[in-house]
């Protein structure tokens, strides 16, 4: 008797604790993003508005957690063997969205994928990878060309494992457009330019998240934007325009979740075209425009008045950068002061460069994808040409820019552009942007490229900062952009939805629930 009393009381607690430990997934999450991602392959972008589309349908080895530091995810362990072998325990037990069992050679496909160049893909960062060798189901050796101190920083970032038969199968145009990976929700349809939908992956490893359905939304107009959030339209907004921050934080529906950005907002400064030769890019040819001259590119720099920017256009939301690089970055140098804004400095340095009565240059900017972009580049615009520093701008769509500006060198000879660098490593930002031959590189200088050379395999961190010091010298004598500010980042969120922002920009769809 006693033992069926027991039992009785058992399935009561059980029946009682039920819903808590297994309520299935319910309710819908609107996100609205500036921009609608160029594609859905994880292998071939380099844009934050993909990545959170994707960090939602795919699993990487490593992950930053909510303090950002690198922590297991698909992998369970890892270790470094010597300078160039890294042993990654893999976790067991976890599927594809169509199936597939994910391990070790799993691992290798999709780590091999992205070491291939002859693909062309955009993810450039792990080609440094030779090889991965397969050393059980559950166990495989990174072995990279030359030591990687950053390749775990570089892993909880990039590296979404990917099903090899279905990637075998199809080509890429398919690919882009129906992402099957084994995260915690499962790809639905992408109507493009309107929307993004996927469901939750109730077998997911880690649990079921407590949102059935993630939809993400380009909105590129901020006004309209902030109008679908105030409406309960959408649910989460990126980038609230920096004069509706306070609106919104009053406002009894929605609110605002903010954070310091890993991303920098500036503008890189063409010293060599790059040309498309056999498929592959050419940058050895010095750019015909006076931008070339180091002088010219000081003047630039003497000639914006960055200060101003953040005050008047973005209203204080920004902190000024002398680099590239934010304070929290591994390799940033506190000694490196950004230019004084010094009009009649500018003007003498164009004199001295031959251009007594100035010159004619073009500036390129996005309009949508960062807080205030168009705004910043008509600002910057302005102050260039009072300088003596006559510029057009030139606004694109965002998709425009990424595949005829970015990706193709065709923003000669100024473009603005923001780089979120979420591997907290200097390299992580002036290697892609201004290392010669690299993805989004159009500066050419030799003793530059061979600090990022070394830096970037060198294992000793106080070498590394050294050579990262240097480095960053360059951004005052022979200037490859214009660091204008570091980005604060404002997502206006309704106020039954549990999300806080992450500096990271990561927008997981896994950590969202919605209040009692």
């Amino acid at each position: 008797m006693r033992n069926i009393g027991g039992w009785v009381w058992g399935a009561v607690l059980l029946v009682l604790l039920a819903p808590a430990a297994w309520a299935a997934p319910s309710g819908k999450v609107v996100v609205a993003q500036g921009v609608d991602p160029t594609t859905l392959d994880p292998h071939d972008h380099e844009e934050t508005p993909a990545y959170n589309v994707l960090l939602n349908l795919y699993d990487t080895l490593l992950v930053r957690d909510k303090d950002l530091k690198i922590a297991p995810w698909l992998a369970t362990s890892y270790k470094l063997v010597n300078p160039t072998t890294w042993e990654f325990k893999l976790r067991q037990g976890v599927k594809f969205h169509n199936g597939e069992a994910f391990d070790a050679e799993v691992a290798k496909f999709s780590l091999e994928r992205l070491a291939n160049a002859a693909l062309n893909l955009r993810m450039t960062a792990l080609r440094i990878i030779d090889r991965v060798e397969v050393k059980d189901k559950y166990t495989i050796h990174i072995i990279t060309r030359k030591p990687f101190p950053t390749l775990d920083a570089q892993l909880a970032l990039r590296g979404a494992m990917v099903p090899p038969a279905y990637f075998k199968e199809k080509d890429k145009a398919h690919l882009a457009r129906n992402p099957v990976g084994t995260g915690p929700f499962k790809f639905v349809k992408w109507v493009k330019d309107e929307q993004i939908e996927m469901e939750a992956n109730e077998q997911y490893w880690k649990g079921a998240p407590k949102i059935k359905t993630l939809i993400f939304r380009p909105i590129p107009e901020e006004t309209t934007r902030m109008s679908a959030l105030q409406t309960g339209e959408v649910d989460l907004a990126t980038n609230v325009p920096p004069h509706m921050v306070k609106e919104i934080k009053n406002h009894p529906k929605v609110t605002v979740s903010s954070a310091p950005s890993v991303r920098t907002i500036f503008i890189p400064l063409y010293t060599v075209q790059c040309e498309l030769i056999q498929g592959s890019w050419d940058c050895t040819k010095a750019v015909q425009s006076p931008v070339a001259n180091p002088k010219v590119r000081q003047a630039i720099n003497y000639a914006v008045d960055v200060d101003a920017i953040i005050k008047n256009v973005l209203e204080g939301q920004g902190i000024r950068t002398a680099t590239p690089l934010t304070s929290k970055h591994f390799g940033y140098d506190p000694k490196i002061k950004p230019f004084s804004h010094d009009p009649v400095r500018a003007k003498k340095l164009l004199a001295e460069a031959g251009y007594p009565t100035g010159i004619d240059l073009v500036l390129n900017s996005p309009s949508g994808r960062y807080p205030k972009d168009k705004e910043v580049a008509e600002a910057v615009a302005g102050q260039l040409t009072k300088a003596g520093i006559r510029t057009q701008l030139k606004v694109h769509e965002w998709t425009t820019y990424l595949n005829n500006i970015a990706y193709r060198h065709g923003g000669a000879p100024m473009w603005l552009i923001g780089w979120g660098n979420t591997t907290w490593d200097a390299d992580g930002t002036l290697v892609p942007m201004f290392r010669t031959g690299q993805l989004l590189a159009n500066y050419w200088n030799p003793d530059f490229n061979a600090l990022l050379d070394d830096a970037q395999t060198n294992m000793d961190p106080k070498k590394r900062l050294t050579m990262y010091s240097k480095a960053s010298r360059f951004f005052l004598d022979d200037p490859p952009a214009i660091p204008l500010y570091q980005q604060i980042d404002n997502y206006g969120v309704n106020r039954k939805l549990n999300w806080t922002a992450r500096s990271d920009e990561r927008i997981e769809g896994l950590s969202m629930s919605f209040k009692p």
